[in-house]
């Protein structure tokens, strides 16, 4: 800044002025605003106008004006500041130490057209397939008297997060249409680990639900006068794959006797493999009746919104929280603090590793049983060609060892949000402490991405892949762990090397169409082809 004094009997008088205007300035201009001219005749008042201080300020100021509203032109309002300025700080930290790219959270302008042109967005062929959920004529006379049903009344408790819930959910409406009974709204068991205590109207929109059913299975809110005293039949021990044979011979008897059954424990206890028209109805709950309550979507939207403000974007679900690494039996390869602690957790509590506790962490590791860590997922995106300025959205919870543990992926991936990041202040205020809903706004952003990967499976990485499916194949990346960790141990492999095996191994799992025949035991809803898809070959090969 350059400061200039102007002198005026026994006083003086400072003003501030950026030096860049002061240079601007031609020297006589300068003189005109040190020293007040003096009184002169003019020809006309216009040139007399020109030579005052006060015109020459006026045009300093408009100069200024313009500069202002240049700089304000580059500010997106639709992208608000994060609501997290820890992570801001840190972030910036790292851009004093070159870590980040310069150009800040938000991009556009030329690496706006890259990120556009880049092979990464390139959508699957989804080979003509689309939703067809043409049900069976028998199926349809059953119908009618299937929604009558006043005698039989089916109870589930669902349990777990939010995607396993939901699951539970559409084995429910299946296992109510095998019985014939009426299915009352499923009730959702408070979650201990989370102390959500959300209900189903909380989470999904149920008036939805119960229109998109009503000719399949009469769905009630609560149970009716005449039954509210019956004592249910409970039934705990619903085995694996149970099949429509197995569930009519185990409670059809005793439904039709006492009038309400009572169902808990339901998560992948149906079988996978069902009959045409059941696997044509747990597509119908689960792509089309089950939606999100709107408080819910609308949310959604707006943040998906957000992240397409600059263009096509890339959303992972991350599985690095300290749960996650306790069941699967793998390290988080933090440092020896963390796998220490991740060790003394697993032989306090046995029973949460899921399975395989014969196999070492190396084993598991190699086996493709590990959730990929941050280094791990960022250098897969960039061996698939995910360019630098590519924005990613990130859902998941808190990873073990704090938000430090993502660095490898930000240094990587500089524009990199979670909701929080995205929301306006006080936007997720009504979701707080209700972790089903937070994981609701999660699923919408991720299936509404450009392109979407999960680091480890797990129940919303399916349920999503089979969405995007469903919904014309969109670009979902399913990681060759099994085949390409081994590639990600050797030192002496070459980046270009890297990069061409690696994309070799997932050439074909992008998300292109995939028949369900070929997985059996798998379930419909992540491959819903040809039970819930067809195209003009499949269609005429089925009549």
């Amino acid at each position: 800044m350059c400061h200039m004094a102007v002198s005026k009997k026994k006083h003086q008088s400072y003003i501030s002025v950026p030096s860049q205007i002061i240079n601007s300035i031609s020297q006589s201009s300068l003189e005109s605003l040190l020293h007040s001219p003096k009184k002169k005749k003019s020809k006309t008042r216009a040139l007399n106008l020109l030579n005052t201080p006060r015109f020459l300020f006026f045009l300093i100021f408009c100069f200024c004006s313009l500069w202002m509203l240049k700089m304000w032109a580059k500010f997106d309002p639709k992208i608000p500041f994060s609501g997290q300025p820890c992570f801001i700080s840190r972030q910036s930290s790292l851009l004093s130490r070159g870590l980040l790219s310069s150009q800040g959270m938000i991009v556009g302008g030329s690496e706006e057209e890259i990120v556009e042109k880049s092979e990464f967005w390139k959508q699957p062929d989804g080979m003509g397939f689309r939703p067809c959920l043409e049900f069976s004529e028998k199926y349809k006379t059953e119908s009618r008297g299937i929604v009558q049903e006043r005698t039989k009344y089916l109870l589930v408790v669902v349990s777990g997060g939010m995607n396993q819930q939901r699951n539970q959910i559409v084995d429910a409406v299946v296992i109510a249409r095998i019985l014939g009974a009426a299915l009352v709204v499923p009730i959702l068991q408070v979650n201990v680990i989370w102390g959500d205590e959300s209900e189903f109207s909380d989470i999904f929109d149920l008036d939805h639900f119960k229109s998109v059913l009503g000719g399949d299975v009469r769905i009630v809110n609560s149970l009716p006068s005449t039954h509210l005293m019956t004592r249910p039949v409970e039934e705990k021990t619903t085995p694996l794959h149970a099949s429509p044979e197995w569930i009519r011979s185990r409670y059809i008897r005793r439904i039709r006797r006492d009038g309400v059954l009572l169902l808990r424990g339901l998560d992948s206890r149906l079988s996978k493999d069902l009959p045409s028209d059941l696997q044509k109805l747990r597509c119908k709950v689960a792509f089309h009746a089950l939606r999100f309550a709107p408080h819910i979507t609308e949310v959604g939207n707006r943040l998906s919104e957000r992240m397409r403000s600059k263009g096509p974007y890339v959303a992972l679900h991350l599985r690095m929280e300290k749960d996650v690494w306790v069941r699967t039996g793998c390290l988080p390869g933090l440092g020896p603090e963390y796998d220490q602690m991740i060790s003394n957790e697993r032989k306090a509590r046995p029973k949460l590793l899921t399975s395989r506790s014969n196999m070492t962490y190396d084993q598991r590791k190699l086996a493709g049983l590990c959730p990929l860590n941050a280094l791990e997922v960022a250098r897969l995106l960039k061996a698939l060609g995910a360019p630098k300025s590519a924005r990613i959205y990130w859902a998941g919870g808190l990873p073990l060892g704090g938000k430090d543990t993502l660095l490898p992926l930000i240094t990587e991936f500089p524009h990199f949000y979670n909701k929080e990041d995205l929301a306006l202040q006080g936007e997720l205020e009504p979701f707080a402490k209700r972790a089903s809903l937070m994981a609701a706004i999660d699923y919408i952003v991720s299936e509404r991405s450009d392109v979407f990967m999960a680091s480890h499976g797990g129940n919303m990485g399916h349920a999503i892949q089979g969405q995007r499916a469903y919904a014309g194949h969109k670009k979902t990346i399913i990681p060759n762990k099994r085949q390409m960790l081994k590639y990600f141990m050797e030192s002496s492999v070459g980046e270009s090397e890297f990069n061409s095996i690696i994309q070799d191994l997932h050439r074909d799992s992008l998300g292109q169409p995939e028949l369900r025949t070929s997985k059996a035991g798998r379930d419909v809803t992540k491959y819903p082809i040809p039970e819930c898809m067809c195209n003009a070959t499949v269609a005429h090969s089925a009549q």
